[in-house]
């Protein structure tokens, strides 16, 4: 089963979205593809996939892909090189910077991407044997401040609990957390709780997510305000006779500090709901459930952690659940809902700039540990810079050198403009990638190196819950295409560390990781899997999913930790900590009056460079967003289905309206994933303020100010393409991969004239036209053989045109006479309505099949389910198909607002 495939053999391997860490079974077709399907025996999922991992057979063709190293030549071109001079030149260019600028000149950029094997060698070489601590990662961007919170609590970055809870709990409280799109699977397993034993759900977020529509209340918080709300709640169970005294007693210490604190942010009930914006009951309400419940989950993510004060909401959350002694018990302890596969792995290693590997951090004896371990002594010696201070020290020049590694920083990170900018300055700029071109690529790199993609990688990954999982290779490397620890563990050789860097397998780097973890480990540390330390190289092949701490000896996994203390701390006590009061650091003026939020939509991921090669995946939200309160939508004249100018002190985009009441008035929200690879006008990172916060450095991504104007379109069409291409400039687009090639759904206010005079020359022999110069319509199709080669339809802004029928025309291998004949119109042959926009994207079901069903008398999400399938697999649809249902037959406005929402 974990072979690489030779026939059709089904090979178990993780996904390589979100940190649920669900199993996987591939079955390779002998195509370079795979059908895919959900472990059915992984305890993350139990054979349940969302929309993502479903279509990840869909993400597999090497059409995109980097194959071979290149390199920038005299001329500023890329060009192919081989692997030794690529190589070469990257040690060569580390060797001079660090000799000339010392080590901290150079530096690696990370992702939660990467698997274990290879964040283990990059800390290493950099932080070991450079001598730099400058690595850092994207998780930094989405979990860095429970890291901290972890760490000030616990005294190590120990998740105390375990999905079991999830099933066990009383009280799931989601704090910042939109989980039934974001970790959709464990959301559905939490349903289940509901629906079986009668769990109950609080959700406190400023938007009212699709997370909202299960719950038992909900707590529309001002934004920033969540200390505020869980510093109320700590005063009031101190009030209330509800702490576990016994409990902070003998296992916690700082109480009375924290407590005395939480009392001047919100000392009362009242207090709470000034300070949070939201109205006495419901405060009063939620304070009472979580009294009287004592197995509670609180389940907290990015709406958390991405705060310039996320690390205090994080341990004012923690707080209540010291004082409770409701703690690695079953059903009860805090949890950190993780954003990437293997962002939890690659805590494990160090791939934060504040830690060493194993979970040590830059103390003298743990500096003298990994030192002698390594047996590297000019090992780092102090913490190095975090993402956006490294980032400020290349546009400063002060780093000099950086390696990227399966990562975008010129999408994801705050003032992203900034960053594409300084990525510029750089004297040496090395990219490991699997894709040929993104937005950080095209920033100027000077090396491109390829590296596998999932389905060719072999390692391991770690979930959200401590599980260790392997994700397999089931596809052959394409190409030139190399390991990530390969291609390090190369450089490392060249620039002299060959003896620490002799590796010629994944599990070899494992079995090292973990001595590791064991190495002068008597319990004191968290991290500890010396139980695996001399894993054979059959054994790492078939290795079951396995927790930690699994340590050396007759141990059993564990799951849980501090139901009876025994903290990471030096006096083995759990710290309360007396956060600061809640402050927004940057102010709403009149010049920009509104918030930025940012986030996820349910079924893309990061900046698209997987998820956005899925036909699938693009219907349910084919292109960027904003969404806005109707209050302020009138207020700033903005039209539902338009287009508005976003601005904020750092940049500007473009994107499609729609107005909601689902969004909170003075904030505006859009989703990070388009960029200039996908969009035109829509990097979303560019107007995030570069606000992090003080302990942890992760920047606040959810209340930059922002203003707003409403932007004239005379036309929108589309383009269906066999391969991708250079738009006119100016024109606001979103590319959507559809089946047989590309499609661009496009807005601009030009004449028809700049569309027939840029289409031209792109266009063959075989052509149908039309144009209605009065109307400005412009609709042209070029034809080759029998089927359609390209095609674009322009018209009047007003004019809904969709797309639907032409994509089935432009997915067919010939078309009838028919079909020719109608395709200018843009009306199906047959007679055939629209599916309309993708509402279930696991089966593609789309909303007006939907609707049908509904007129037909289907009155619950079960119920069309059991007619159409949509909502049956993972169930990140069906608050979609609730809303559908209660509107009864949409109008198209607000079926608009409901796809968006």
């Amino acid at each position: 089963m974990n072979a690489i495939d030779t026939g059709l053999t089904t090979v178990r391997t993780t996904c390589a979205y979100c940190g649920v860490g669900c199993g996987v079974l591939a079955t390779p077709d002998k195509q370079g593809g795979a059908a895919i399907a959900g472990d059915p025996d992984h305890p993350a999922n139990y054979g349940r996939l969302c929309s993502k991992g479903s279509a990840l057979g869909e993400t597999l063709a090497l059409d995109e892909r980097l194959l071979h190293p290149m390199m920038r030549d005299a001329s500023g071109a890329m060009v192919r090189a081989g692997w030794n001079d690529a190589l070469d030149h990257v040690a060569d260019g580390f060797r001079h910077i660090v000799a000339e600028h010392g080590p901290g000149a150079v530096a690696f950029y990370l992702s939660g991407q990467l698997l274990t094997e290879d964040y283990y060698v990059a800390n290493k070489l950099m932080k070991g044997f450079i001598g730099s601590a400058n690595v850092d990662t994207n998780s930094r961007l989405c979990m860095a401040s429970s890291v901290v919170g972890h760490k000030r609590a616990f005294g190590a970055d120990t998740v105390p609990g375990c999905y079991e809870d999830l099933d066990q709990a009383d009280l799931l409280v989601f704090v910042g957390s939109n989980a039934a799109w974001c970790h959709p699977v464990l959301y559905q397993r939490m349903l289940a709780n509901k629906q079986a034993r009668g769990a109950r759900f609080v959700v406190i977020d400023p938007r009212r997510t699709d997370t909202v529509g299960d719950d038992d209340l909900f707590l529309g918080l001002k934004p920033g305000t969540d200390t505020a709300l869980f510093s109320g709640l700590l005063a009031y169970l101190a009030d209330n006779g509800a702490l576990d005294r016994a409990y902070i007693a003998q296992h916690t210490s700082g109480f009375d500090e924290a407590l005395a604190r939480a009392k001047t942010i919100a000392g009362s009930v009242a207090a709470t709901a000034r300070a949070t914006g939201l109205n006495e009951v419901d405060v009063a309400t939620f304070f009472q459930m979580f009294r009287q419940t004592s197995r509670v989950v609180t389940l907290y993510s990015q709406g958390v952690n991405q705060s310039a004060q996320g690390t205090d909401k994080v341990n004012a959350i923690i707080n209540c659940h010291l004082a409770t002694g409701r703690i690695g018990k079953p059903g009860a302890s805090p949890f950190s809902l993780t954003g990437q596969p293997n962002a939890m792995g690659g805590r494990e290693v160090g791939g934060l700039a504040n830690q060493l590997a194993a979970h040590m951090g830059f103390t003298p004896s743990d500096i003298d540990r990994v030192r002698r371990f390594w047996k590297a002594p000019h090992i780092a010696t102090h913490e190095g810079l975090k993402a956006v201070a490294m980032f400020d020290a290349i546009d400063r020049g002060e780093i000099k050198a950086l390696w990227v590694m399966g990562t975008n920083p010129a999408v994801s990170l705050p003032d992203a403009d900034k960053v594409r900018s300084a990525l510029g300055k750089l004297d040496l700029f090395v990219v490991s990638e699997n894709v040929l071109s993104n937005d950080t690529v095209n920033a100027g790199a000077h090396v491109l190196l390829p590296a596998l993609a999932w389905g060719e990688k072999s390692g391991t990954v770690t979930n959200s819950e401590r599980r260790i999982s392997r994700q397999r290779s089931f596809l052959r490397a394409p190409g030139e295409a190399k390991p990530d620890w390969w291609a390090l563990s190369e450089v490392a050789k060249r620039l002299g560390f060959g003896a620490g860097f002799a590796y010629t397998s994944a599990a070899q780097i494992f079995r090292e990781h973990a001595m590791l973890s064991d190495f002068e480990n008597d319990g004191s540390r968290d991290f500890d899997i010396g139980g695996l330390m001399h894993v054979t190289d059959d054994a790492f092949d078939t290795m079951a999913p396995v927790q930690w701490p699994l340590r050396k000896g007759p141990t059993m996994q564990q799951a849980r930790f501090f139901a009876k203390g025994r903290f990471f701390t030096r006096d083995q006590r759990g710290q309360f900590i007396a956060p600061e009061a809640p402050e927004l650091r940057t102010q709403v003026t009149e010049e920009r009056p509104l918030r930025l939020n940012t986030g996820r939509v349910r079924d893309q991921w990061h900046t698209m460079t997987r998820t956005g090669l899925s036909p699938r995946l693009g219907q349910h939200i084919p292109e960027p967003y904003v969404e806005i309160h109707p209050d302020d939508a009138t207020r700033f004249a903005i039209a539902d289905g338009g287009y508005a100018h976003l601005t904020t002190d750092y940049g500007a985009c473009t994107l499609k309206v729609v107005i909601n009441e689902r969004q909170q008035p003075g904030m505006l929200f859009a989703p990070i994933h388009w960029n200039d690879e996908t969009a035109g006008y829509a990097r979303v990172g560019a107007l995030v303020a570069p606000v992090v916060d003080p302990y942890s450095g992760q920047p606040e991504n959810k209340a930059t100010p922002v203003s707003i104007a409403a932007v004239a379109m005379s036309q929108r069409g589309f383009i269906l393409s066999r391969k991708p291409l250079a738009l006119p400039p100016g024109v606001v687009h979103a590319r959507v991969a559809v089946t047989g090639g590309v499609g661009y759904l496009l807005a601009d206010d030009a004449e028809i004239a700049l569309w027939r005079d840029w289409l031209a020359p792109l266009l063959g022999d075989d052509v149908a036209s039309f144009a209605d110069a009065g109307r400005g319509a412009y609709r042209a199709v070029s034809f080759a053989g029998e089927r359609i080669a390209l095609c674009l339809f322009v018209g009047p802004a007003d004019d809904a045109l969709s797309w639907d029928a032409v994509k089935e025309a432009f997915a067919a291998d010939a078309l009838s006479d028919d079909q020719r004949r109608m395709l200018l119109s843009g009306r199906s042959a047959d007679g055939a309505a629209s599916a309309g926009p993708i509402v279930c994207a696991c089966f593609g079901v789309g909303r007006n099949a939907i609707n049908d069903a509904i007129a037909a008398g289907c009155a619950t999400a079960g119920e069309i389910g059991a007619k159409l399938k949509a909502g049956t697999n993972c169930g990140s649809c069906i608050p979609e198909l609730k809303r559908l249902i209660a509107a009864g037959e949409a109008e198209p406005d607000q079926q608009r607002k409901v796809a968006a929402s």
